[in-house]
């Protein structure tokens, strides 16, 4: 592909993108690509921070500065809104339109979103130790992510509302709206859109907290970041693509996509978020158990045993049940609070969801859309399927410490982190590449 077949671009960033290399024109040709690959490069350096961070507490380095952030808080902004989101919007603006019949957003577009979002990830770093950078990084994320709210509103009000379905069972026991066509199906658009607005207002409270230091702050943000964002997003595109992508493997397999599960499940993810954010945690079984219950029910529902034979699809099977075992965890801890048991899981439940589900899954989908979007087989090799696998031991080995007795449990955590930079470090070094290479094909985008 030449830059000359970059079509549609305004003047002045088509004469900006005539000067550049091939590999970064071609990077700026799609949506993905631009987003992707920060977020590959993110998906090592978040981990390599945190083994760094980990050998500090365990004697092995230096400590950092008694003015740096705190590693915990950083940890958190690193994982929930340095790597998960550049996924998020690279795959949104490529699927949204299909899902909309909308146009694909323009290149000036992506690039206001992919541009300060990644030189923001990376002053983040130095600003682990300069604080006032450390803001200025957050700002900067910040107002690429407003820009990734734009793109997504002016997509989803393209085409005029559409009338409600008709309802019918589905075999819950209750009669619930069918799902609407998929040339009308507006619902996962709309859950994706006020997911990622709350995950900016999270964004900001963590900023408000660097600024103010106000504890309320900091939980409001890792609330929002998991609860009111990336839980609901992924839930809202697995329901919407997970059976859909079945469909296309399996013959004569019935979707199964109820709008009473959506809601439900965005419902109650809000709901935790909340009573986490009033320090209710022993109250969180009254969203946990409902969920799991509905995100157990909806694996069941989505299984194929054919599926197994496919195995960029039986990644995505076997990455969804995290998240009801996940909700069964967090239920479990909140029962165990409220019954006064002792019984304390500690961040099992948060890992099982961050690592199980979210990194689970966006491995298992970022690999499907770059290879479907490169012009290649749209196969998963064997190193992609044993990373895939590695990851599953890498939930594994970070929550099972927080479930039983173990020894030496601070070792645990540390092999967790070895475990995800060996899987990340080579996804990162098989994938990147895709991105800034024209499509084999010879097709644009």
């Amino acid at each position: 592909m030449t830059v000359k077949a970059l079509a549609g671009a305004p003047a002045s960033i088509g004469g900006v993108m005539s000067v550049l290399p091939a590999p970064l024109a071609t990077l700026a040709v799609a949506p993905h690509r631009v987003l992707f690959l920060p977020g590959a490069a993110q998906g090592v350096l978040v981990m390599f921070w945190w083994l760094l961070e980990l050998a500090a507490r365990g004697g092995g380095l230096p400590l950092p500065p008694a003015d740096a952030l705190p590693g915990t808080a950083a940890h958190v902004w690193l994982m929930v809104y340095g790597l998960f989101p550049f996924f998020v919007f690279g795959f949104l603006f490529t699927a949204v339109p299909s899902w909309l019949d909308a146009p694909r957003p323009t290149r000036p577009a992506y690039l206001a979103v992919a541009l300060p979002m990644a030189l923001g990830a990376l002053l983040f770093y130095p600003g682990l130790y300069l604080p006032g950078l450390a803001m200025l990084a957050v700002a900067l994320h910040l107002a690429g992510w407003a820009a990734a709210l734009r793109v997504l509103w002016r997509m989803l009000v393209h085409r005029a509302p559409t009338a409600m379905p008709a309802r019918q069972p589905v075999g819950l026991g209750v009669a619930i709206q069918a799902a609407p066509a998929e040339s009308t199906d507006r619902r996962h658009a709309r859950a994706a859109l006020l997911a990622c607005a709350l995950g900016a207002a999270g964004e900001l409270a963590f900023l408000a907290w660097l600024l103010a230091d106000a504890p309320l702050a900091f939980v409001l943000a890792e609330s929002l970041g998991v609860w009111g964002f990336l839980a609901p997003v992924f839930l809202a595109v697995c329901h919407r693509m997970l059976p859909w992508f079945t469909s296309r493997v399996v013959k004569d397999y019935a979707m199964v996509r109820p709008t009473a599960a959506l809601v439900g499940m965005l419902a109650a993810c809000l709901a935790h978020a909340a009573l986490e954010v009033a320090d209710l945690r022993r109250w969180l079984w009254l969203a946990d158990l409902p969920l799991a219950g509905l995100l157990l029910w909806l694996a069941y529902r989505w299984r194929a045993a054919a599926a197994w034979r496919v195995r960029l699809l039986a990644m995505l099977h076997a990455a969804f049940p995290w998240a009801g075992l996940a909700c069964a965890l967090y239920a479990a801890d909140s029962l165990a609070r409220l019954l006064g048991a002792g019984w304390d899981l500690g961040h099992a439940p948060l890992h099982a969801l961050g690592i199980g589900f979210f990194a689970s899954m966006l491995l298992a989908m970022a690999s499907r859309v770059s290879l479907g979007h490169s012009g290649g087989k749209l196969e998963a090799d064997g190193l992609t399927w044993a990373l895939f696998w590695l990851v599953q031991a890498t939930a594994v080995a970070r929550v099972v410490p927080d479930l039983i007795a173990v020894p030496h449990a601070a070792a645990w955590m540390s092999l967790a982190s070895l475990a995800w930079l060996a899987a990340f470090a080579p996804w990162a070094w098989r994938y990147a590449p895709l991105f800034w290479r024209p499509r084999v094909d010879g097709k644009p985008g």
